[in-house]
């Protein structure tokens, strides 16, 4: 439910992201679900690609690296108003190594950081701790039950082809299962680029238990999901992928990479982690989820138990707190 003004101070926030209008991308979804959060209470809020300096009560930036700029020209041309910077799986796990510079001055300008699982503090310099909270992303549960499909046991990758999802690796594992298995690989994502594209399009060619579908709508996903029996996620770096919290609020069992992203989400007691890149790990995973009912019913309850942490409300009553904080 929308907040009054009346009840609460209404800010006017920018809210900084990289990527494009039409981007797929987990920045822009992002953007779009925090600006619906933001609205509900009570806020007027602008989503800006940049360059140029952005006005406003409240500056929220996605990618402390990426929006560096727009953060920097934000404290310079108002220095009494408040930052919060989205701290993204690559800000973490690359560009404070790699751009320290650029990226560290991003986290010293904010007022507040926010990160998307429960183990960023652990990998950021500890003078930043005291500015770090942690918001996890939210998913609305399927309209309906899931109604995996009979005919085949589907295994969806949700994720976009480029380095930092290690994309191909459930279709790598999935050519060691033996000939009867029915498992079949169903990866819905955009190529990063056309060297990414010739790859899933090379798999597809030699390895009948694989099928790319390009880029879909969230909707599309949402179906893929109900049709499906689990998910497999093998990134080697994540920030706090939506797609956990969304097949968690849908029911689909997760076979994660155990990197700190995926256990910042899932807790160190997930039943079905494998080391990122090991393809007979994941290929024994996705065997016994096949062949044993019992684990993947034993996979389904543990996400069941963790879903309250992932709801809309939760995450909307989090960035209440928040901007209760810095008004």
């Amino acid at each position: 439910m929308r907040a009054s003004c009346a009840i609460m101070d209404c800010m006017n926030i920018t809210l900084i992201t990289p990527a494009a209008t039409r981007s797929r991308s987990g920045n822009r979804v992002t953007a779009v679900r925090w600006a619906r959060l933001l609205r509900e209470l009570g806020h007027r809020v602008r989503i800006d690609e940049g360059p140029g300096p952005a006005s406003g009560d409240l500056l929220v930036a996605i990618h402390a690296y990426r929006s560096a700029g727009a953060i920097a020209r934000f404290r310079e041309h108002w220095p009494q108003r408040p930052i919060i910077v989205l701290l993204a799986g690559t800000d973490v796990y690359r560009f404070q190594h790699s751009d320290a510079q650029v990226t560290l001055a991003s986290m010293q300008i904010a007022d507040r950081l926010v990160g998307l699982h429960e183990r960023v503090a652990d990998d950021i310099p500890a003078r930043f701790a005291a500015k770090l909270r942690v918001i996890l992303q939210s998913a609305p549960p399927l309209a309906g039950p899931r109604r995996p499909s009979r005919r085949r046991f589907d295994v969806c990758v949700a994720g976009h082809l480029r380095d930092e999802k290690d994309p191909l690796r459930a279709a790598i594992a999935a050519r060691a299962l033996p000939p009867a298995s029915r498992l079949r690989i169903v990866h819905l994502g955009k190529a990063h680029d056309e060297a990414w594209a010739r790859a899933a399009r090379a798999e597809m060619a030699c390895n009948p238990r694989y099928l790319w579908r390009g880029e879909v709508t969230p909707g599309e996903v949402r179906r893929c999901f109900a049709r499906s029996h689990a998910l497999v996620i093998s990134s080697v770096m994540e920030g706090g992928a939506n797609v956990v919290s969304e097949a968690i609020a849908a029911r689909l069992p997760v076979i994660a990479s155990r990197i700190p992203g995926n256990v910042g989400l899932l807790g160190a007691g997930h039943p079905a982690y494998f080391p990122p890149g090991n393809d007979a790990a994941l290929a024994a995973l996705l065997a016994r989820a096949e062949s044993e009912p019992g684990f993947l019913a034993a996979i389904r309850a543990y996400g069941d138990a963790l879903a309250p942490r992932f709801t809309p409300e939760r995450e909307r009553a989090a960035w209440a707190a928040l901007l209760d904080e810095i008004g």
